[in-house]
C-alpha cells in the first residue's frame, strides 16, 4: 500500500482541459444514443451490452448537465421492461431468461439508470434474484461472454444493487435478503479477482454489500494497482490497455473507492481515453467473446467487434462524464 499511496504523490499528467473533455462525451452520446436505439428497433430481446452501459452513460451526463432527451430515456425504459413483462411469468416460476442471473441483475441495472418506476414486472425480476442459487453464497454467471458476462463478480455486485433499489416494493422476506448479502460480503472478501472485470466488480459488490472500510479500501488498491503505463487498464493482466477496462476501472475507482477524478491516476485514466476515442465519438475494442447470436447491426460501429465496443464506449463515456463539475 506504501507504494500505492507513494504513486498517488508523484506528478501527474495535467488535468484534461474541461471543454476537452465535455466534447469527448458530448461526441460519444451519438453513437451510443443509435446502438442502443438501433437495437430496440430490431430486437425484442434487452441487450446488456448496447443498454446498460449506455444508459450508464446518458444518466451521468444528464446529472451533469449534459443534453441528454427525457425521450432517449423513456424509449429505452419501454423496450427493456417490455423484455421484463414478456418473460415475467419465467421470472416468477424461478427459470429466469437466457443469462440467467446476469441478465436479470444488468435488466434491473437498466431501469434503474433509465428512470423506470418499480411494478410488478420488477418485482418478479427482483424476486428471481433473492431466490436464485439461493444455495450459493454468490451469485454465478452462467455465460462465457467476457467481459461483460463472464465474472461471478459482475452478476453479484448486480444482484445486491438490484436487491437493495428493487427488494422494498417487491416486499421481499428482510430476513432472506440480509441474509443472501451477509453471505456474499463474506465471499467478496475472501474470493480472489484474476482480471480487471473481477477487480473492478468486486469493489463495487463490497461498497454495495456493507463491507468494511478497510476491505473496500483494499480491493481499491488492488484494482488501482493494475494501472498500465500509460494510464489505461486491461482486460487481462496480458493484453494492452483499451477503453472497457479502462472506463469500467475509472467508474469503480471513483464511485465505490473514493478516487477523484483530480487524482493522478483518475486524470492518467481520463488521458488514456481521450487519446483513444475516434472521429466519431466511439472507442473501438476487439471482441474475445464466440459469437451465437445471428448478426445484425445495431447502429453502432465495428461490425462484429460492435457489442464489446458498445460497451467499452458507454464505460468510457461515464467515466469522463464524471469528471465534469455538476
Amino acid at each position: 500500500m506504501f507504494a500505492l499511496a507513494l504513486a498517488l504523490l508523484l506528478p501527474a499528467p495535467p488535468h484534461p482541459q474541461p471543454e476537452r473533455v465535455r466534447a469527448a462525451v458530448t461526441a460519444a452520446l451519438k453513437p451510443l444514443t443509435a446502438g442502443a436505439t438501433g437495437h430496440a428497433e430490431q430486437k425484442t430481446c434487452f441487450a446488456c451490452h448496447n443498454q446498460a452501459p449506455a444508459l450508464l452513460a446518458f444518466r451521468t451526463a444528464k446529472d451533469r448537465g449534459f443534453d441528454v432527451s427525457a425521450d432517449l430515456f423513456k424509449g429505452q425504459a419501454e423496450h427493456v421492461a417490455a423484455f421484463a413483462e414478456t418473460n415475467r411469468a419465467k421470472f416468477k416460476d424461478g427459470r429466469g431468461t437466457g443469462g440467467a442471473a446476469a441478465t436479470a441483475g444488468y435488466l434491473l441495472f437498466a431501469l434503474e439508470l433509465a428512470g423506470h418506476g418499480a411494478d410488478e414486472n420488477t418485482d418478479a425480476v427482483v424476486g428471481y434474484l433473492l431466490n436464485t442459487q439461493a444455495d450459493r453464497d454468490h451469485w454465478r454467471t452462467t455465460s462465457n461472454r467476457p467481459p461483460t458476462e463472464a465474472s461471478d463478480f459482475t452478476t453479484t455486485y448486480l444482484a445486491l444493487r438490484a436487491l437493495r433499489v428493487w427488494g422494498a416494493h417487491a416486499k421481499l422476506d428482510a430476513a432472506k435478503v440480509t441474509a443472501r448479502t451477509e453471505k456474499a460480503r463474506g465471499w467478496l472478501v475472501k474470493a480472489t479477482a484474476k482480471d480487471t472485470e473481477d477487480r473492478a466488480f468486486r469493489l463495487l459488490a463490497l461498497k454495495e454489500a456493507g463491507a468494511e472500510p478497510r476491505d473496500v479500501q483494499s480491493a481499491a488498491w488492488e484494482l488501482l494497482n493494475a494501472q498500465r503505463a500509460d494510464g489505461g487498464w486491461a482486460q487481462l493482466d496480458s493484453g494492452t490497455s483499451d477503453a472497457y477496462a479502462t472506463g469500467s476501472a475509472l467508474v469503480a475507482l471513483h464511485d465505490a473507492g473514493g478516487l477523484k477524478p483530480d487524482a493522478p491516476a483518475y486524470r492518467a485514466g481520463l488521458a488514456f481515453l481521450l487519446s483513444a476515442q475516434q472521429k466519431d465519438g466511439t472507442w473501438y475494442v476487439k471482441t474475445r467473446s464466440k459469437p451465437f447470436q445471428p448478426y445484425y447491426e445495431s447502429g453502432f460501429p465495428y461490425e462484429k467487434d460492435q457489442f464489446i465496443s458498445a460497451a467499452a464506449s458507454g464505460w468510457a463515456a461515464a467515466a469522463l462524464a464524471r469528471a465534469v463539475g455538476k
